[in-house]
């Protein structure tokens, strides 16, 4: 195998990896100085067009702005402190189902957007579309999608408890869609009926499953185990190590995601990319070459990036993520409900359909991570790399290389290729960039390097976020500099998410101005078994 050979500037791919050093600045007089800032609730530092810091203030946020704030609290804690797991298909489904229950409630109000379940069946008279209306049928909506999406009790006292915080009765089951409770609950049920056959096997019921909630129903086995690579073209799973010292190697998360039904795309491979570089090809060796050089050479700005774009302990994954910057965009626009309502929906939904589209291209090509390729090419080698938390940057065994990560969780437990950031990114981005009319964020947004690694740097660096493209391709970038994945998985996600954001906005708008055709789950495809797409990737086939 060749031996690997270092230059000694760093190439950089990407147009988000740019003005390293002015972007570090020292707290001493800078206005974060004396700033509080608690990053689990505000990432953000708005700036204007010409760079000057505005702090984020909203003092006159919507019903809908308040409701996104307190599912992402309540994803959080579902991380955090009950799964303890960080599975962003699944998130994401509970954020669209979450979402989606607020804009069909609100279309009831409004006067020609059609639901996505009962079209516009519930429609109110001109007299009853009042703010308070929707406030409250928004309220109820969105309470009973909650709860039928995070079902863990301590989550649903949370969620009782926000619903009596924000004025109204978690107890009043009505519905007569006369009144906004019971449009709110009737919108509910409705979501509940058509989710539980959407193909993520929440219930754990579909044949094929291990009876588990999200089972995997499709017959998907893995090639390799954590220990023994048998297969080296197919991916490995790697041993995870809790806080608390316990080891576990989770498989593949959510194989069958791929044939979960969508929201505006016809189905998950529509738009599947081409196979990745295969091993032997020399476009694989280069880009793990090159993740290899990232490893052994991030600066305090590239850490950041990395640690950003990966979004903390209490990761509510890419949809959590986007969802924050759409609520940015309400704050800096000034949103009122009507907007908030229609703009977390598209962002939502655009994020469920392309982890739907990246999973199943995940599956069917089964490629394996950086760790197992940079094992591959270098075995029995010594190459540079990061060490660990606290230990820098040294020359290591090629078996021992590892991402720029927590140890308790070094690698996604899931097949490489395509990205799922960069898929996701490409498509929030698109859909942000279409609903406001123009490419333009203007925020930045403060780190401290270091800090998801234990090993924090006593600098700040800002990180300039200036269009919603730009951030899409800092978050696939960071993927790459992170270890995480090669160039290919990069650059065919955020194709792959512009296409499915490029494909969905007309279907947004069909559904904002009244023109949608309201399909019935059996219209797009879903088939409730096993026998359908047995994947045989042990083989290789």
């Amino acid at each position: 195998m060749m031996a690997l050979a270092l230059p000694a500037l760093l190439l950089c791919r990407s147009s988000a990896e740019t003005n390293t050093d002015a972007n570090i600045v020292g707290f001493g007089n800078h206005p974060l100085a004396g700033m509080k800032m608690n990053p689990d609730r505000m990432h953000y530092l708005a700036a204007t067009r010409d760079g000057s810091p505005v702090y984020p203030d909203h003092p006159e946020a919507s019903a809908a702005y308040k409701w996104l704030e307190i599912m992402q609290e309540v994803a959080a804690t579902d991380v955090e402190k009950v799964t303890r797991l960080a599975m962003p298909t699944i998130i994401a489904r509970q954020m669209a189902i979450s979402m989606t229950a607020m804009y069909d409630a609100w279309a009831a109000y409004d006067d020609k957007a059609v639901g996505t379940r009962l079209g516009g069946t519930l429609r109110r008279p001109p007299a009853e579309r009042t703010l308070a209306n929707k406030e409250e049928a928004i309220a109820y909506a969105i309470h009973g999608a909650m709860l039928y999406a995070f079902p863990q009790p301590e989550l649903q006292s949370m969620i009782h408890a926000e619903m009596k915080r924000m004025g109204y009765d978690p107890s009043n089951d009505s519905r007569d869609v006369t009144t906004p409770a019971g449009i709110g609950n009737t919108v509910a049920d409705a979501l509940i009926a058509y989710y539980e056959k959407d193909g993520a096997n929440q219930a754990g019921d579909w044949p094929g499953g291990d009876g588990k909630p999200y089972a995997d129903w499709t017959g998907y086995e893995c090639a390799n185990t954590a220990d023994v690579c048998k297969n080296p073209s197919r991916w490995q799973p790697k041993w995870f190590v809790l806080p608390n010292g316990e080891r576990f190697a989770p498989g593949g998360l959510t194989p069958q995601w791929g044939r979960v039904k969508t929201i505006a795309i016809e189905s998950g491979d529509q738009f599947r990319p081409g196979p990745p570089p295969g091993l032997d090809d020399p476009r694989m060796k280069e880009e793990v070459d090159e993740v290899i050089r990232y490893n052994a050479s991030l600066t305090p700005r590239q850490k950041a990036i990395v640690e950003f774009m990966r979004d903390g302990p209490r990761s509510t994954g890419q949809s959590g993520h986007w969802l924050r910057f759409a609520a940015d965009v309400s704050r800096r626009d000034k949103h009122d409900l009507d907007q908030d309502v229609k703009l977390y929906f598209a962002v939502a939904g655009v994020c469920h359909d392309t982890f739907i589209a990246c999973w199943d291209a995940k599956y069917e090509y089964d490629s394996p991570r950086p760790q197992a390729l940079v094992k591959y090419y270098y075995q029995g080698q010594m190459i540079p790399g990061w060490k660990g938390y606290g230990e820098g940057v040294g020359m290591i065994p090629a078996e021992e290389w590892k991402p720029y990560s927590p140890y308790y969780f070094v690698c996604p437990p899931f097949p490489s290729y395509p990205s799922g950031h960069s898929t996701v990114s490409a498509g929030a981005s698109t859909i942000l960039k279409l609903f406001t009319g123009d490419d333009y964020f203007g925020f930045c947004a403060p780190r401290v390097p270091g800090s998801i690694t234990h090993e924090p740097m006593d600098e700040v660096v800002l990180l300039e976020l200036p269009s919603f493209s730009a951030v899409a391709e800092m978050a696939g970038i960071s993927r790459v500099m992170g270890g995480y994945h090669p160039q290919a998985d990069n650059i065919a996600a955020l194709e792959l998410g512009r296409k499915v954001a490029n494909h969905s906005w007309p279907v947004y708008q069909s559904y904002f101005d009244g023109t949608a055709k309201i399909q019935p789950l059996a219209d797009r495809g879903v088939t409730k078994s096993a026998d359908t797409k047995v994947m045989k990737k042990q083989t290789g086939e």
